[in-house]
């Protein structure tokens, strides 16, 4: 993956992070605000109803301001100016809040008016009430002083956080997703500095080779042509494997060369109007002989025999074919018999290439053309090659605009389609 493109997606996904943080943090604090509010008219109507049902008992009249004021987050205060039985209003209290969902613990205190001393106090739990009422006992009555009462929810905030549930797990959710999309970001900066050092490895390794594989070309070319070579069979075979050897050598490097430069956007194709009819042919007399040099077996053209013009880099044209041939003919446990069918279709120009090797197995289709893959031959490992071959044709195909297709049957052959629209 190219620099600029991880950067722009670390760019893009900063922002969002960023914009989701606010969003997530807005909508908490929303929600809460809500929350909290709803909480708040909950004990104030539930507190109004105790105060109405102790007027009721007390056959008295609740004043008409400040009945109930809230002194802070979580503390409440009822000033009914009358007689206050703790029986009665302990019950009053339980009913009306559980009546109205509120299900966490609270204290209250019955105050003196005049002196403001506390008479009374005691602290309930939801999930202990029904004890709570069996084992209280009698609370005592005070009808000689006037007072009021005072409610406090000390785990109020955390109450109202409870109620947020579906939020908060909402919340947690998007955080994870941020932590995974966070270490993916990471993930990819790892491996694009890996893959870096590689292309850095390889670059280096290929352009060290290309100074000895020169010296040993004009170094044999030397010895071929002495004239000593002549009068030794052995010699005249020995100089000629180290030429071709070198020449195979030197393609290898080229074309690891190549790759480099298609992957640091580098590389820039040669446009040219040419005549893949005769580009073609050149191609597969050159294999035929190749093959025929190798021993038994056979390339052969079929299709467009007229010229017909496309545009395109004619040198990594006839590149592909070479690459996809030799992978045919590699390829083969039988004696190889490969066809190039060329046909004008509508308004694209179809290149299939057509073999009787090994075949492909579905299960390796999608690695096909992945760089340095392999199709593998079993415990024998007799194909020659990096795994660049396929990696190197779709590369070219993708940058003429072209598409490549493969349909494979293991044990029959293989057939690649190559896909050219007509105006090149």
């Amino acid at each position: 993956m190219p620099i600029h493109l991880i950067r722009r997606i670390a760019i893009l996904g900063a922002l969002s992070i960023i914009g989701i943080i606010i969003i997530q943090v807005y909508t908490l604090r929303q929600s809460f605000t809500l929350a909290d509010e709803e909480f708040d008219q909950s004990v104030r109507l539930a507190l109004y109803q105790v105060a109405e049902k102790l007027a009721k008992v007390n056959q008295s009249k609740l004043p008409k301001q400040n009945l109930i004021q809230r002194r802070s987050s979580n503390y409440y205060a009822v000033n009914i100016n009358d007689v206050i039985d703790a029986n009665i209003l302990e019950d009053y209290l339980i009913q009306e809040l559980e009546s109205r969902g509120i299900n966490t613990d609270f204290e209250y205190a019955v105050y003196d008016c005049q002196s403001q001393d506390l008479v009374y106090g005691n602290y309930c739990k939801p999930s202990d009430l029904k004890e709570t009422k069996e084992s209280r006992g009698v609370l005592p009555t005070f009808d000689d002083l006037v007072y009021y009462f005072v409610v406090r929810f000390p785990s109020r905030r955390g109450y109202v956080v409870g109620s947020m549930g579906q939020i908060v797990l909402f919340s947690l959710i998007t955080a994870l997703a941020l932590i995974f999309f966070l270490y993916s970001i990471w993930i990819i900066l790892q491996q694009k500095r890996l893959s870096d050092l590689q292309k850095d490895f390889i670059n280096n390794m290929t352009h060290e080779f290309k100074t000895p594989i020169s010296s040993i070309k004009i170094a044999a070319n030397v010895i071929k042509s002495h004239p000593l070579i002549d009068t030794s069979d052995r010699l005249k075979k020995y100089s000629e494997i180290i030429v071709e050897q070198n020449e195979r050598l030197n393609n290898q490097v080229e074309k690891v060369l190549n790759l480099a430069r298609l992957e640091q956007d580098s590389f820039k194709l040669t446009l040219e109007q040419f005549d893949i009819t005769s580009t073609i042919e050149k191609v597969v007399n050159a294999e035929h002989l190749k093959v025929q040099e190798q021993g038994q077996g056979e390339v052969m053209y079929e299709g467009l025999r007229s010229s017909y013009t496309i545009i395109g880099d004619k040198l990594h044209f006839s590149n592909v074919l070479h690459s996809i041939i030799d992978n045919a003919v590699k390829y083969c446990t039988s004696i190889p018999r490969v066809i190039i069918r060329a046909y004008v279709k509508g308004q694209e120009v179809f290149i299939d290439v057509v073999d009787n090797g090994i075949g492909i197995p579905k299960e390796n289709m999608e690695n096909l053309f992945k760089k340095f893959y392999r199709v593998p031959t079993g415990d024998v490992h007799d194909v020659k090659g990096f795994g660049l071959g396929l990696f190197y044709v779709q590369n070219i195909c993708e940058a003429h605009g072209w598409d490549i297709k493969v349909l494979s049957e293991p044990g029959v052959g293989s057939t690649f389609r190559i896909i050219i629209p007509h105006n090149g």
